[in-house]
């Protein structure tokens, strides 16, 4: 079971890999080249690179130095990711800003359309698009997704895309009294398309309820089940109305990116245990949300 873990979040992994390119050939091929800052974490070290680039006339060699002030800026970023949400979700935000890093380094800032408005748009789904691939993984792009992670623990009415955009708000506003207007319009307008792309993909609200009722002695199931996904269980004995056979019922709560690896446990132990899924329930009280 360990191996097939393994593979399992080695998969997600590479998924997570694939979500950092998307979302550094969407800065990189539709938002730098417009003139445009992204808002966020890595909208502040956008800024930091034009400081140190137009007022300090320091000479990167065309390099783009932003990538590498988001990962040192993300240092702390990490500490929480390892403190605060587990040791996995710290591999895998480490291993995601890294690649975020990399990609915004090799990917060249070229010009693909010359429309600003289309350059928002694109630009936005296909970076929003990214950072919710890796929300959707276990991941995260460091920064103020994992303080937005975080937030929708705490209140779930919040939600990773609304912390970016009332963050990027605040940072478009100091903008204003450094740049063109006109750009931190078309800015804003990124910021929103982006916002929205990262919640339709990430969608870390739909809950999921799972009845399994399985005619096997479910202790080892159990145990998996608090190890490997970290949700509880509510269980009884039950009945056969046909065969009046004893069974097991357990009811569980989790995200929709949870079932398949909670039907996969399941089957481990009982390969003609009976699952119901009910997707989109209202859940009140002590409930964990997770990405």
């Amino acid at each position: 079971m360990k191996k097939q873990t393994f593979l399992y979040e080695g998969q997600r992994i590479l998924v997570s890999i694939f979500g950092a390119f998307l979302y550094a050939a969407g800065i990189n091929l539709f938002v730098v080249p417009a003139g445009l800052y992204t808002g966020g974490l890595m909208g502040l070290c956008q800024v930091i690179r034009t400081v140190l680039v137009e007022f300090c006339h320091l000479n990167f060699q065309g390099f783009d130095i932003a990538g590498v002030i988001y990962y040192i800026i993300n240092v702390p970023i990490f500490i929480i990711a390892f403190t605060r949400m587990g040791r996995k979700f710290f591999f895998k935000t480490l291993v995601s800003v890294t690649a975020i890093t990399v990609f915004m380094s090799a990917v060249p800032a070229v010009v693909i359309v010359e429309d600003a408005m289309a350059a928002c748009v694109v630009g936005g789904i296909i970076s929003g698009a990214g950072i919710g691939i890796l929300l959707r993984m276990g991941s995260s792009g460091g920064g103020m997704d994992v303080i937005g992670v975080l937030l929708t623990r705490w209140k779930k009415d919040f939600s990773v895309g609304k912390v970016n955009l009332l963050v990027n708000l605040v940072l478009y506003g100091t903008c204003l009294f450094l740049f063109d207007v006109e750009i931190v319009v078309y800015s804003i307008i990124y910021a929103a398309v982006y916002s929205v792309a990262m919640d339709k993909v990430h969608t870390q609200n739909i809950n999921v309820e799972v009845n399994v009722i399985t005619k096997a002695d479910t202790t080892a199931l159990e145990k998996e089940v608090f190890e490997e996904l970290g949700r509880g269980i509510t269980k009884w004995t039950s009945m056969g109305a046909y065969t009046y056979e004893k069974s097991h019922i357990l009811y569980i709560m989790l995200s929709k990116y949870e079932v398949n690896r909670l039907k996969a446990l399941v089957h481990k132990y009982d390969p003609n245990a009976f699952i119901v899924v009910n997707e989109g329930v209202s859940v009140d009280g002590n409930y964990l949300k997770k990405l």
